[in-house]
């Protein structure tokens, strides 16, 4: 161990005694004085954890409903519901019959099966990148947060048609981007359908 001067020594030691606070000599910290401090210390922990996460899903979602609101020169996504027999338009149609019996369960799985051949093809169907884009990851990404929360807004029966809405808009907007991929590409005589059909 090195040897400070002395000087050196006796300033460094009045330096440190100075930053502590003082407290009269024997005297310790109440323990309900530390639980206190520790409880106020993970509720700004928790208040900034909470605010930084509803943060993140308002931004996530204004950035989606910003690549939603993208107009296609025509509804590319028809030929795709056809050739793959995918069911978003009827759960559509079933919600806006006001006095249709909805099966929430039933509906949430039948977009999820679209929502799985739709992210397939979106990867496989005429992208030699066979990756996805940036738009697609964040579109997927806030597909699943939706419909993960399908499940706790049934229990609550709270605004559980507009989320379903909110799910059929995403899927029928990764219907137009693969029917518009689709579209550009000629083979010889097949037609868009028969080109999926393909795959």
């Amino acid at each position: 161990m090195v040897a400070l001067p002395f000087k050196l020594e006796k300033m460094l030691k009045a330096g440190t005694a100075s930053a502590r606070p003082e407290m009269a000599p024997g005297t310790t910290v109440a323990p309900a004085e530390v639980e206190t401090r520790v409880r106020e210390t993970m509720v700004l922990a928790a208040l900034i954890l909470i605010l930084s996460t509803a943060f993140f899903f308002f931004h996530l979602q204004v950035t989606c409903q910003r690549i939603l609101r993208r107009q296609f020169d025509r509804a590319y996504f028809l030929a795709i519901v056809k050739a793959n027999r995918l069911e978003f338009l009827g759960v559509r149609r079933t919600l806006g019959e006001s006095n249709a019996a909805v099966d929430f369960p039933r509906l949430r799985m039948m977009l999820k099966c679209d929502f799985r051949a739709l992210t397939y093809l979106l990867k496989n169907a005429v992208n030699l990148n066979q990756r996805y884009s940036h738009e697609d990851r964040l579109l997927m990404l806030y597909f699943r947060l939706v419909l993960a929360s399908l499940v706790t807004r049934h229990w609550l029966r709270v605004r559980e048609k507009p989320s379903i809405l909110k799910l059929t808009a995403i899927l029928q907007y990764f219907a137009n981007v693969v029917g518009q991929r689709v579209n550009t590409v000629r083979f010889a005589n097949l037609t868009a359908s028969d080109y999926l059909l393909e795959l």
